[in-house]
């Protein structure tokens, strides 16, 4: 059967969290992350290595808390997202603290990405079936040598994926009848507002959408390829940013957004009904807690996840 890799975005600061390592909270009865479920639910399915994108400082605890358990269990590779990683002829300036977002993350590790791969936020919690449908696109459907790119998402209810502890940024998704991506809209502090949600598009207008709007989540399927295209795009995004901004980001919801729209990718959207749970705030590590217990008084996973006596 055809490797697939899980790519784990952990390098976010989680500002909005308020200090702290957000990735590193735990959530589980037995001290479990929420990167364990992911692990869980992703080698259930069939991925069959992990690479953890991470940052140089956040090294040594990151081993500490996740990394070594992981190992015994699974492949692990680790990439480094770092604002020095620019290509030849960049500099970083002086001010820039914020990440190069995404797109650049997935970049730092493409010297270990060498199969298709999926890969998802550290502090989101997914639910199975993302990965199942994912995975098994990968293997039987995906052709990781298209042109136009062959991309998959997991197509997120947005109502599921809703804080109440505050506004959440996600990708607004247009599908059309076939559950092919026509666009999607990155969108900020969308919080629920009677039967319906409310947030603001880039020029910060307000924007309404139904609770069953599909939304991005940032759980793509993606062929080693692509990883060319990112090289290719960012000194191009580089070169774009006007003086002084230290902040925009390179996102890989963008940067599809622009191959959909120019007819350089073909996204599948593959739905899932699973609810998502994060943690944006400090507040929502509560609430959290609370859905793993649920979950795992439901069967759906063990007191503790992984035997760490091997």
């Amino acid at each position: 059967m055809k490797e697939t890799a899980l790519v784990i975005m952990a390098a976010g600061i989680g500002s909005r969290f308020g200090g702290g390592i957000k990735q590193l909270e735990p959530v589980g009865p037995s001290g479990e992350i929420i990167m364990d479920y992911s692990i869980h639910d992703a080698l259930e399915a069939g991925f069959d290595k992990i690479v953890f994108i991470i940052r140089k400082d956040l090294e040594q605890d990151f081993k500490e808390i996740i990394g070594k358990r992981i190992e015994k269990i699974a492949h692990v590779e680790y990439a480094y997202q770092e604002l020095d990683d620019l290509p030849a002829g960049f500099k970083r300036p002086a001010d820039r603290t914020k990440p190069w977002g995404t797109g650049q993350a997935i970049l730092c590790a493409r010297d270990v990405i060498h199969e298709p791969f999926i890969v998802i936020n550290a502090d989101d919690y997914y639910g199975k079936e993302g990965f199942i449908k994912i995975h098994d696109y990968l293997v039987n459907e995906m052709d990781p040598q298209s042109q136009p790119f062959d991309i998959c998402m997991g197509g997120f209810i947005l109502g599921n994926t809703l804080s109440e502890n505050g506004g959440v940024t996600r990708g607004v998704c247009h599908v059309d009848e076939n559950g092919i991506l026509k666009e999607v809209a990155e969108t900020y502090e969308i919080k629920r507002c009677g039967g319906a949600a409310k947030g603001r598009d880039e020029d910060g207008n307000v924007v309404t959408f139904p609770l069953e709007q599909n939304v991005s989540m940032n759980m793509w399927g993606l062929s080693p390829a692509f990883l060319k295209e990112l090289e290719r795009g960012f000194p191009e995004f580089l070169n774009g940013l006007k003086e002084g901004d230290v902040k925009t980001e390179y996102l890989l919801p963008k940067i599809i957004d622009k191959l959909v729209h120019s007819d350089r990718a073909r996204v599948k959207v593959l739905e899932t009904k699973d609810k998502w749970f994060g943690v944006t705030y400090k507040e929502d590590k509560a609430a959290v807690a609370e859905a793993i217990r649920n979950l795992v008084s439901e069967g759906v996973y063990p007191d503790r996840l992984f035997d760490e006596s091997k």
